[in-house]
């Protein structure tokens, strides 16, 4: 049950958020405290190993499971989560119950994508995931641009979700079952396709090439959705599930330097397109994807053990790194990080920044540095070609991450007014709190240095850490060094760039046309193509519906007229019948005979009008009451094609919620 819980507890958090939406200061207390409640659960969780299983049929069963990696995964996503939730509760006005509930089922569907002990119940949270993710970047949905960007991010991510619901229905048909141990199970051709579908799932939700250009879609949503999708969340899933699987993968010979390889070129093509932004979130974004980039180089190289100690030391710092740069984007007004500079006027906010900055650029002794270290180490026992990547990617992490650092909290002008008017863009006392909760956890995390803790992340992710030899080490500080001097001296020297690149350069920076030509390529004809299913919808489908709502109308009326016609004539011979017999019996007996006639002929008169209200009321009400509940029911069914995706995710949500309360009960 405790692995339930850790589900539970955030969707229970997002409905009592959306039940306290009158009580301002209770939103965000609920919603932190579920997200704390969650991590209590978690750490009992990581400890006891719970697991769970819910036969589906003679053949599925659906199972959550905390152990593996998993195990510290449960942590970590309520870790980052309760800080982002505490500055989104405390920066957000318009809508913050709508972000906070958002948040909050965003965190439930990735606890069950961690805790998923097979593929159908992966692909289930997958599936939440993806569309919490849609619904969080298009929160400010009012502008059409966040629309846009929603479903160019969406629709990306869709096209590498088809790669698990091939590896699924590949795992099922070669084994009958969708453990992950069923995996190693399958051979021959089936295990190349099984081993491309999932490499092509992982990179398209990590951010990897040619998918990358989708995360600058991704900042249209507000400040705490990039914090917690760029760390603990939706880019995470996909290196998560890769540390899962690559073992069970690793006999398909080119499955690993595949991995690598996509990780690699990813790494470096982030990393310059890092640094040639100009804007704060874009930096950001392009170096998640390096970041990101660096684990699969770890995983390549057969070391998922530095891919998961990278996944976690990023997570924290990233997330502190957003958050950072909302307040200076609040601060300056802008986005751009030639308006920042803003370390006189939010100090404490730089300081918090700057550790996350170090962290990006793996200064020791931060965690950080020895997750790179061990990445290093792995590409090292697997190709010197591989170590000299990760060190010239090494060097872009710290060009970039320095360069944003400087530009968005460097020193800026000793104009006390320029301060003065900045008076009213100071962080509040929830955002100090925030950041630097997230600081102090990524300074804790240089306990990855410590000895025995190499063991620990061996043991969680079923992986291998390499020893680093010592000149390794030497050349990794020797370049850091000097790269950090460069930046330094181009700061100084004001050699640092900070305007919108221009040419063959704004190309590189736009993901080198990628971003433009997913759009063009994918995401215009994938949404031209719904809006004409849309029309079809509504011109055809709809149309049938419609007719068949007139045509029940119509045979209504008809059934109505002529069953009135038919009584009421009934009733009119009937009268006839009874007065011809009247006039016959009085002339042989009127006086005897013609008052039982006339209380018969009153009688008759009295069933007709009877039976003339029956006929009304009941005939013609049952007539037209079917004809209305087939004109409701026509209503009803059009509303539900309605060509809109969220539309159909809700209804895919509701049935999940009814079928898990029908296993439950049955399951009791």
């Amino acid at each position: 049950m405790t692995a339930v819980l850790l589900v539970l507890l955030p969707a229970l958090g997002s409905a009592s958020v959306l039940g306290l939406r009158r009580r301002a200061r209770a939103v965000g207390a609920a919603a932190v405290g579920s997200a704390v409640a969650t991590l209590a659960v978690a750490l009992v969780a990581a400890w006891a190993e719970p697991e769970l299983a819910w036969r589906w049929s003679d053949t599925l069963e659906l199972g959550v499971a905390v152990d593996g990696f998993a195990r510290v995964m449960v942590v970590l996503i309520p870790v980052v989560a309760a800080p982002v939730l505490a500055y989104a509760a405390a920066t957000v006005d318009e809508g913050r119950t709508r972000l906070l509930a958002l948040l909050l089922g965003f965190v439930a569907a990735m606890e069950l994508l961690v805790v998923a002990s097979d593929l159908l119940t992966l692909l289930i949270a997958w599936e939440l995931i993806g569309a919490f993710s849609w619904a969080l970047i298009g929160y400010g949905w009012r502008e059409r641009a966040n629309s846009a960007a929603a479903a160019q991010a969406f629709i990306t991510t869709r096209i590498g979700d088809l790669g698990l619901y091939v590896a699924a229905g590949m795992t099922f048909a070669a084994t009958g079952g969708l453990g992950y141990d069923d995996l190693a199970a399958v051979d021959g051709g089936r295990q190349d396709v099984l081993a491309a579908a999932l490499l092509l799932a992982v990179a398209a939700k990590s951010a990897q090439l040619p998918f990358s250009p989708w995360l600058f879609s991704a900042m249209a949503g507000p400040t705490p959705v990039s914090a917690l999708l760029h760390s603990a969340t939706l880019v995470s899933a996909g290196a998560y599930l890769l540390i899962r699987v690559a073992p069970a993968l690793e006999p398909t010979g080119w499955f690993l330097p595949a991995v690598a390889g996509v990780g690699m070129v990813t790494a470096l093509a982030g990393g310059v397109t890092a640094v040639l932004q100009s804007q704060a979130k874009r930096v950001l974004a392009a170096s998640t994807s390096a970041q990101y980039g660096l684990m699969f180089v770890a995983v390549g190289a057969g070391s998922t053990a530095a891919a998961g100690a990278q996944l976690v030391t990023h997570a924290v710092f990233k997330s502190l790194l957003f958050l950072g740069a909302g307040v200076a984007i609040h601060a300056a007004g802008s986005g751009d990080l030639g308006d920042m500079r803003l370390g006189r006027v939010v100090p404490r906010v730089a300081g918090f920044s700057l550790v996350g900055a170090a962290a990006l650029a793996a200064i020791p002794p931060l965690g950080a540095a020895s997750s790179k270290q061990a990445i290093g180490a792995a590409a090292a026992h697997s190709s010197t070609w591989l170590l000299l990547g990760v060190l010239v990617a090494g060097a872009l992490s710290v060009t970039y991450a320095f360069r944003y650092q400087l530009l968005a909290f460097g020193r800026g002008p000793t104009d006390d007014d320029r301060i003065r008017d900045r008076v009213d863009a100071q962080p509040t006392t929830s955002e100090r709190w925030s950041l630097g909760v997230l600081a102090a956890i990524t300074i804790a995390l240089s306990a990855l240095w410590f000895p025995g803790s190499g063991e620990v992340l061996e043991r969680v992710t079923d992986g291998e850490l390499y020893e680093a030899p010592l000149w390794e080490f030497g050349v990794t500080l020797g370049l850091t060094a000097a790269v950090t001097a460069g930046v330094l001296w181009a700061w100084r020297t004001g050699r640092l760039n900070t305007s919108a690149p221009q040419g063959a350069v704004a190309v590189a920076a736009d993901w080198y046309g990628l971003a433009r030509l997913s759009r063009v390529t994918v995401v215009d004809p994938t949404l031209a193509l719904s809006r004409g299913l849309a029309r079809i919808d509504d011109r055809v489908v709809d149309a049938g519906v419609r007719g068949v709502e007139r045509l029940t109308r119509t045979l209504s009326r008809l059934a109505w007229g002529r069953a009135e016609w038919s009584l009421d004539a009934l009733v009119r011979g009937l009268a006839g019948a009874v007065g011809l017999g009247a006039r016959g019996t009085r002339v042989a007996d009127e006086r005897s005979v013609d008052g039982a006639v006339r209380a018969l002929a009153a009688l008759t008169v009295k069933g007709a009008g009877a039976s003339r209200t029956a006929d009304d009321r009941v005939v013609d009400g049952a007539v037209e009451g079917s004809a209305w509940l087939v004109g409701v029911g026509g209503h009803a069914s059009r509303k539900l094609q309605t060509g809109q995706a969220h539309h159909y995710y809700a209804i895919v949500a509701v049935g999940f919620v009814v079928a898990a309360a029908v296993l439950l009960a049955m399951s009791s």
